[in-house]
């Protein structure tokens, strides 16, 4: 056997009998390239979270998978969750896919203290706009915070950078769900929706259909709970941690209190944001199993619409 032989045995076959040949299960919708540097995408394929593809081999952090049609892809092995089990019942895989995932951070603001440092923003204009006094739509962001831009061209990552989010085409969403975003997400008047998409959102779901339902849909359920509630009751006075988190507790199930972390910008409560693992619109099964967080602000004053004036 001469020299060449004996290193292309070492390179290709050592690597699958270490790892083995076996299947995996998509986790999330990561960008299936050409290359193990991720340079190109032929096609602009992504892995379907739940669906399982054949592993032929690892190598530094990710994995060649067989695609169907379209010969050999890499993925990155955080994507995948290998699976040795070929006998589950379809019972066991659906929970598999419902339980499993990545987590991620639901941001919200509170739109009164937004606009206090924001006053020329068109979300802003006028004083008594329909976000006054709720919680809307920041984001929904992958974790960790590296985890952005999947797929996406470089020309939309550069206008993104540069702020300029009206150069980035405008996503084609349903009427209705585009109404509700507006309501969720009044930063959609200056651009916000394509930022969120093209940054956040293209690691969530290829399909911002669906990232925004289930990011709106969570929105809509923390605003119009308890804690929404009692944030509206107290415009003005001095709110605490530890008083939200028994309120989202009361709201969503014991314990998950310690996924809930304020952020507070000049003495105001600016936003809350909420630890999740896994996609969709159930807002208490995804607090289930989603990590603790560590909030910097332990209590903040409640601002109303206009400008804050301290007494």
């Amino acid at each position: 056997m001469n020299i060449k032989k004996l290193f292309f045995l070492i390179f290709w076959l050592i690597p699958l009998l270490i790892w083995g040949r076996g299947s995996a299960e998509a986790l999330e919708a990561c960008a299936a390239t050409n290359d193990l540097r991720g340079l190109k995408n032929t096609g602009n394929l992504h892995l379907k979270p739940g669906s399982v593809y054949e592993l032929l081999r690892r190598h530094k952090g990710h994995y060649l998978i067989r695609w169907e049609g379209r010969g050999q892809r890499w993925v990155p092995e955080r994507c995948l969750k290998s699976t040795r089990r070929s006998h589950r019942t379809a019972a066991e895989t659906q929970r598999g896919r419902r339980d499993s995932g990545f987590p991620s951070l639901l941001v919200l603001s509170w739109h009164n203290a937004f606009c206090e440092t924001h006053p020329n923003r068109k979300e802003c204009r006028p004083l008594a706009n329909p976000a006054a006094n709720h919680l809307v739509l920041h984001g929904l962001w992958p974790q960790p915070r590296s985890r952005v831009y999947c797929g996406i061209p470089s020309h939309w990552r550069a206008a993104d950078r540069q702020k300029r989010w009206r150069a980035i085409p405008s996503l084609d969403l349903p009427a209705d769900l585009r109404r509700r975003l507006v309501k969720a997400m009044p930063g959609a008047l200056s651009g916000l929706e394509r930022h969120e998409w093209v940054k956040h959102g293209s690691c969530y779901d290829p399909d911002p259909v669906r990232y925004f339902s289930d990011a709106v849909s969570l929105t809509e359920q923390v605003d119009g709970s308890p804690v929404g509630e009692y944030l509206r009751a107290h415009v003005g006075r001095r709110v605490t941690l530890l008083q939200l988190r028994r309120l989202f507790e009361r709201s969503f199930g014991r314990g998950t209190g310690s996924r809930l972390a304020m952020e507070c910008r000049r003495g105001l409560l600016s936003e809350l944001k909420i630890s999740l693992r896994g996609k969709g619109s159930d807002l208490r099964h995804l607090l289930e199993g989603a990590p603790s967080l560590r909030s910097r602000c332990r209590e903040g004053i409640v601002d109303a619409a206009g400008a804050f004036r301290r007494r």
